[in-house]
């Protein structure tokens, strides 16, 4: 099996951590947090890694090699410039024909091969792994009726979602609606899919799930990490 990393954000938000590191080398207890989802996804089955890279490229390379240490091979592909989360897929040759594509700033216990079986069992064009977050609003909340009629007031209520883990599955088909070289975001290439009657399907993970974007982030993620580490499957 097959998976793209994406790695060529400045992370600006992760600030001063960034200022010297690219942010998938940013620690997540004694190792880059890039190494834990490569050690993930060597447990898991997958073999073939590409790794897009932007901002202090040599320095994942460098880090990172050829992957031999975790017993993958991996290979990278550099921006001239940031292209987001869709568009540095045109730039990658030899793709599978379905594959997984991930973030390579998250922390999570998703299980990636059972992800990627979803996938292929249901000939999906995409599927894109969601997590339940529950969101605080912070004021309190009033409801009308009638336009100007007081229905309910309700104290900081508490609004459950489901949100986009950074982790998709595609199939290769996908990456005729990506322009070549030209910046796209993943959920403007999901829409297009959408548009073209293609199927794209949504898969429920439970679990554990962090985005380290920003220094609040990171440091929750840390902390949880260090006090759970036996849960990311190491």
């Amino acid at each position: 099996m097959q998976a793209v990393i994406l790695a060529g954000g400045k992370g600006t938000r992760l600030r001063p951590y960034t200022t010297v590191l690219p942010k998938p080398l940013v620690p997540i207890g004694d190792v880059p947090i890039l190494e834990v989802i490569l050690k993930q996804l060597a447990r898991r089955g997958f073999r073939e890694i590409v790794i897009s890279t932007g901002h202090l490229s040599e320095l994942i390379e460098a880090y990172f090699g050829n992957g031999q240490k975790w017993g993958l091979s991996i290979r990278y592909v550099t921006e001239p410039r940031p292209l987001s989360t869709a568009g540095a897929l045109s730039l990658i040759t030899g793709l599978h024909d379905n594959f997984l594509v991930m973030n390579g700033d998250i922390l999570t216990t998703l299980p990636y091969r059972a992800l990627y079986n979803f996938h292929v069992a249901r000939k999906a064009a995409a599927t894109i792994g969601i997590f339940a977050q529950a969101i605080e609003i912070n004021y309190g909340v009033v409801r009308t009726r009638n336009g100007d009629h007081l229905d309910r007031f309700e104290e900081k209520p508490r609004l459950n979602h489901f949100v986009s883990m950074g982790v998709n599955v595609l199939n290769r088909s996908a990456i005729r609606h990506i322009p070549k070289e030209k910046p796209m975001a993943m959920p403007d290439l999901l829409k297009k899919l959408q548009q073209k009657k293609e199927r794209v399907l949504c898969y429920k993970a439970a679990g554990t799930w962090f985005d380290i974007g920003s220094i609040e982030h990171y440091q929750i993620a840390q902390d949880y990490f260090e006090k759970h580490h036996a849960q990311f499957g190491l």
